[in-house]
């Protein structure tokens, strides 16, 4: 805040003004009254509030006034939004005695402004008011201020400040520039500052870690102001559902992040920069090049079809968003709870990330560019057995199994790493650059964006063109429209899917190629079926391109209709199409690797949505009430359209131009599916606050989809908040502890639709395999399977969540907590199960409304913002959650629900749902111990006395026989581990030391289990790890807790308590150095801001999993399996930030 010194203003010498006449029938110095004052030409002219400037100073002469400060003690709090200039001056002439004397001619009183301020100087307020209006004010005698327009020659002054935080000590090296000029200067050790600036200019108060002013400098030589530490978010506007609410007011919870602090990571995906960030919020990345991370708000909201969250961008609804450029997002709110939620219906299952992009500022234009380029590389590197080691082990493997030895260990070294052969350093290069600017009535931001990155695999890339385009006008006072278009490209060369298995599983004894450049071939080297491939040679022959467009965005109209009702009308829409062309050539690698018929395949998806929302806003503040009132109605349709095709015998050019039509005509196929859903809303909510200290909050959506039928057709969604800003109360005053504290509640109902269209509609498909030949004459007729059986009463999933939240700052606006407790259900969830094929159906499983869950936890996050001395200031940030997730009830007949995870090799085995649980759990049998000797065995006995494992080796699991019948079978299975973390945390922080910077970002997440199927996912010759080399059982008394090389055989590989492993980490996720140049080296090349910077992204991991990180997604039910997983990588880069 900005304080005017008494002395700026000289007296006024007494001046007999000529030309005008006062009435003093209609002029009284009493609030509620006016003036009056008219020329001789008889024009006429309102006073309080009117004149020109040249007048009023006349005026001032002739009242012998003299310039006078507003008195330090004058203080005020207002909240006002949407209301008129006028009305403003008059609340604030009312509670303070100040009067106000402007020509009501040059100054615009119509002029719609908000205002939010908590006891703050009247000075601060006017400055707020009426800089964004271009207005200047003075203080004259008796409390009267006069107000003009800036004056149209404007004159250079030298302004003096001081710049001291909220306890008065001086913060040094803190910014202060001119708005929308590239002048500026920094505090010296006393916190001053001298500049030279026009007489009408704005200064930008900036500091690491405190809140920016903005301060019109209105002609004042001197100024004093005041930061207060940004931790302290009161008026911190966050984007909600349709609209923007205060912190304060929120009821809810929403955790928003900025763009600044998503700039602060050099990620290639928004949502990947959020890990660590927000309470409650599990993000799990993955290493593949423009792959989307999964995320999960306050765990599983739903099971069947899509868990991520509903995106909205600037309006515009989405699925994933990594079309989007990190660098032009404004700010991330993130939606956790059924409050915050119930606004967006049917789509908020698995909470709502709001999205807004940035947009033009009026003023002269800018240019900026922000670029890096660095390398990427694995960062935990999986060590295998070598050629010595393999060779040892599989000697090992043939004897227990009563063979002979195959290899001679002494004849062979290292061999062949295949990881170190196939995966690299990963270049990656990223550059982006914005121009934005605009005139009092328009603004404009356009960006255009270029990613380049390397994945660790040879071969694989990814490349991403975006652009964004951003108008905003203000043709009329009343009237405000806008459009955004947002464009993206991406291009990839994939990498073979089964690669990784391949490259966990080659023999190290075969080489990559023999010295008359062919191939290495495994069965020239005795290797057994599983890994008798060449993985050189696997991804030489793939040949798979995947390209996607996408062009999106949307247009809106608001329109006053009077002081407090406003409407808007939007219409959004998407198009994406992507197209993945895979061609498989003729070749001869090794015995095994070959393919005599060259295959091309195509896939092309095209989707279209678009949605209308129109939206009536009603907002009044009556005294101490305060209320808004939104009315909305919403229609959207979303159409999906897929087309395969292939072909053999299609020659390859060696260009790439490969099409259909050169295939043979005998061999194409082609087939095509679809997907068409509309839905219709209605949707309503009411904000309302008593003097800013009661708040409360109502809303209802209904929702009608296309993908349900009948009576289960429409949703009904409402929800309920409420708050206590308890540090607004009276008998709070007088207390120092905390200066904001608030309780609030909340408690609401969502929906989930996220299924297939015509769900209760039973779907048949042609089967190639089930073709016949009948009918007169006779012909081939493709027959019919049944693919999808669904009860007729399938009906929406329905979640409903509590939230108790409590807000609190406290020790000098330093410290910041928010703690949330929670409970969120979700009622009739939509599962597959599986059925016997008897029933008539080729799937397997039939879809229902078969168990409800919860997900119950708690979340922490504490803030600290201070500074050590004069020349350190920092943010600590600290978050932590604790989410348990558990089945309630599952319908009869299908608890418990298995879930198939799919073929992992010998090592297939189902997750479990059951009541008491949490969702896909691990389960199986449960591992004692490794039988020493046959001795061992043959002592292992049940009740009767016979052998427990009769059919075990030494070196075989010893299981454990917990229903203690004497057999080891599906019925002593137990839980053997939970894929849902129960713990969430991360710490983030901020250093600044004068012109460098420093980001240091933590994140971690406890108690998870991860199932290392990569393990048990044998044949007969595959590799094993380092790990299992050192700690294997390879005699009596060598190990009882890993098998023997016989591993996968036996019972070793049905699914046990030996795969699952600790899936806890701590990773130092983020580090960015930078420095920016002075200002003083800039302006003399007429740059606004240099920064220059460093960043490592997930440098150091911690965890004890024997894989390659535990950090591992997958859908719900089947979360948590590490089999054929992209490694996770670390990124190395230097970057620059430049700003014209």
């Amino acid at each position: 805040m900005a304080h005017f010194p008494s002395e700026r203003m000289q007296p006024l010498r007494p001046i007999q003004p000529e030309g005008f006449l006062l009435h003093p029938k209609r002029m009284k110095i009493m609030k509620n009254h006016t003036y009056a004052i008219s020329f001789f030409s008889g024009s006429k002219y309102k006073v309080l509030l009117c004149m020109k400037w040249t007048t009023l100073l006349l005026l001032a002469g002739f009242v012998q006034a003299y310039a006078k400060a507003f008195s330090q003690e004058s203080r005020l709090s207002l909240h006002l939004q949407d209301v008129k200039l006028e009305r403003a001056l008059n609340m604030i002439q009312h509670r303070t005695g100040y009067r106000f004397l402007y020509n009501t001619a040059e100054v615009p009183v119509d002029a719609r402004i908000n205002i939010s301020a908590d006891d703050s100087p009247v000075e601060q307020i006017l400055d707020s008011l009426l800089s964004t209006l271009h207005l200047s004010y003075q203080v004259l005698n008796n409390k009267l201020v006069v107000i003009a327009p800036h004056a149209e020659q404007l004159q250079p002054i030298e302004v003096h400040g001081r710049v001291t935080d909220s306890l008065g000590r001086p913060l040094i090296g803190v910014t202060v520039q001119v708005k929308g000029s590239a002048a500026g200067t920094v505090t010296n050790d006393q916190g001053e500052f001298q500049i030279e600036v026009p007489d009408d200019a704005v200064l930008v108060i900036s500091y690491v870690g405190y809140q920016t002013l903005e301060i019109p400098v209105g002609g004042r030589s001197s100024l004093v102001v005041v930061l207060h530490p940004s931790v302290s978010q009161l008026n911190e506007v966050v984007v909600v559902g349709y609209g923007t609410q205060k912190k304060i007011d929120v009821t809810g919870a929403v955790a928003q992040i900025k763009g600044d602090d998503i700039a602060k990571q050099s990620s290639v995906n928004a949502i990947s920069s959020l890990q660590g960030k927000v309470a409650g919020v599990q993000i799990t990345n993955s290493g593949q090049p423009g792959a989307s991370p999964e995320i999960r708000i306050r765990g599983l909201g739903t099971v069947y079809g899509d868990p991520n969250p509903l995106y909205v961008v600037d309006g515009v609804w989405y699925s994933d968003i990594s079309f989007l450029n990190p660098a032009d997002i404004e700010s991330i709110s993130i939606l956790k709870d059924a409050s915050a939620e119930s606004i967006y219906g049917i789509r908020a299952a698995n909470g709502v990330v709001l999205i807004t992009t940035k947009k033009g500022v009026s003023g002269k234009m800018n240019v900026s560019y922000n670029g890096y380029t660095g390398w990427q590389s694995v960062t935990h590197p999986l060590k295998m057995a070598d050629a010595h080691e393999y060779a040892i082990l599989i000697n090992e493997l043939y004897q227990i199994n009563g063979g002979n030895p195959i290899y001679d260990p002494n004849q062979f070294g290292k061999g062949t790493d295949w990881y170190h052969q196939i995966l690299r350093n990963a270049l990656i290069t990223n550059h982006e650059i914005s121009v934005n600017g605009g005139t009092e009535k328009t603004a404009y931001r356009f960006s255009l964006g270029y990613l380049d990155q390397q994945g660790l695999v040879e071969k694989n890339d990814y490349k991403r063109y975006t652009t964004l385009v951003k108008n905003d006008f203000h043709p009329l006072n009343p009237l405000h429209i806008g459009y955004t278009i947002t464009g993206a490209y991406s291009f990839s060369h994939d990498y073979p899917p089964g690669i990784f298995h391949e490259l966990y599983s080659a023999a190290p004894v075969v080489p990559v190629y023999y010295a008359d450049g062919s191939y290495g071939d495994p069965t020239d080297y005795n290797v057994a079926d599983g890994s008798n491939f060449n993985p050189q040679a696997t991804l030489d022959f793939f040949h798979q391109q995947s390209r996607i467009y996408r062009l999106s965005g949307n247009v809106f109209a608001e329109l006053s209709l009077g002081k407090h009702l406003s409407f808007r009308t939007s219409w959004g829409g998407e198009f994406a199409q992507q197209e993945v062309r895979n061609y498989v050539p003729v070749y001869k690698a090794t015995l095994k690797q070959q393919n005599s018929t060259s295959k091309l395949s195509l896939t092309r998806d095209e989707t279209r949505n678009w949605i209308v929302e129109n939206t009536l806003t009603y907002q009044n503040q009556f005294g101490p009430h305060q209320i808004t009132v939104l009315a909305g109605q919403s229609a959207q349709r979303y159409k999906f359209y897929e087309l395969t095709a292939s072909a053999e015998n299609v020659p390859d050019n060696s260009e790439g131009d490969l099409y259909l039509s050169l295939g043979d005509q005998n061999t194409r196929f082609a087939s095509d599916r679809g997907d068409l859903s509309t839905v219709a809303s209605y949707f309503g909510r009411v904000n309302y606050a008593f003097k800013n200290r009661y708040l409360l909050n109502a809303s209802l959506r209904a929702d009608g989809s296309s993908k349900f039928t009948g009576s289960n057709r429409w949703g009904y969604f409402p929800s309920v908040g409420a708050g206590w800003v308890i540090s607004e109360e009276a008998f709070m005053k007088q207390q120092h502890a905390f200066s904001y504290l608030k309780l609030r509640g909340s408690w609401g109902k969502i929906g989930n639709a996220s299924v297939p269209s015509n769900i209760s509609v039973l779907t048949v498909t042609q089967i190639p395999q089930f073709t016949a030949v009948f009918g007169n004459p006779e012909a081939y007729y493709t027959g019919a399977s049944i693919t999808t059986i669904v009860p007729p009463t399938t009906y929406w999933e329905r979640g409903v969540g509590t939230d108790i939240g409590l807000e609190a700052t406290t020790l000098h606006d330093r410290l910041n907590i928010e703690i949330d407790w929670y409970n969120k259900k979700t009622e009739k969830a939509i599962f597959d199960i599986p059925i016997l094929g008897s029933l008539g159906t080729t799937s397997g499983t039939i879809i229902g409304n078969q168990a409800d869950f919860q997900n119950r936890g708690i979340e922490f996050t504490l803030t600290w913002a201070d500074q050590i001395g004069s020349k350190w200031h920092y943010s600590i940030s600290a978050n932590l959650s604790n989410n348990n997730n558990k089945v309630l009830s599952v319908t009869t007949g299908a608890n418990p629900i298995y879930q198939a995870v799919g073929t992992t090799g010998s090592n297939n085995f189902n997750t479990r749902t059951v009541v008491g649980q949490p969702i896909g759990e691990f389960f199986g049998r449960k591992v004692i111990g490794v039988f020493q000797s046959q001795d061992d065995i043959n002592n292992y006995v049940g009740k009767s006395g016979a052998p427990i494992q009769p059919t075990a080796k030494p070196g075989d699991f010893k299981f454990a026989d917990i229903n203690g019948d004497g057999v080891i079978d599906d019925r002593d299975r137990v839980v053997l581990g939970n894929p849902n973390p129960k713990y969430l945390y991360g710490i983030n922080t901020t250093w600044t030391y004068q012109q460098f910077d420093l980001t240091l970002d933590f994140q971690g997440v406890a108690g998870v289990d991860i199932y290392n199927a990569n393990l048990g996912f044998r044949y007969g010759g595959e590799n094993f790890t380092q790990d299992f080399f050192d700690h294997r059982w390879h005699g009596a008394g060598t190990s009882n807790t890993y098998p023997s090389a016989n591993i996968g055989g036996g019972q070793n590989y049905i699914a046990n308590s030996f795969y699952v492993q600790n899936g806890s980490y701590f990773r130092v996720r983020n580090i960015q150095l930078g420095y920016t140049l002075p200002d003083r080296l800039t302006q003399r090349w007429q740059i606004s801001r240099l920064r220059i910077y460093v960043n490592a992204q997930n440098a150091l991991n911690f965890f004890s999993y024997k894989g390659f990180s535990p950090e591992i997604g997958g859908p719900p039910t089947r979360a948590g399996v590490d089999v054929n997983v992209y490694p996770m990588y670390a990124t190395y880069n230097a970057g620059i930030n430049l700003t014209f």
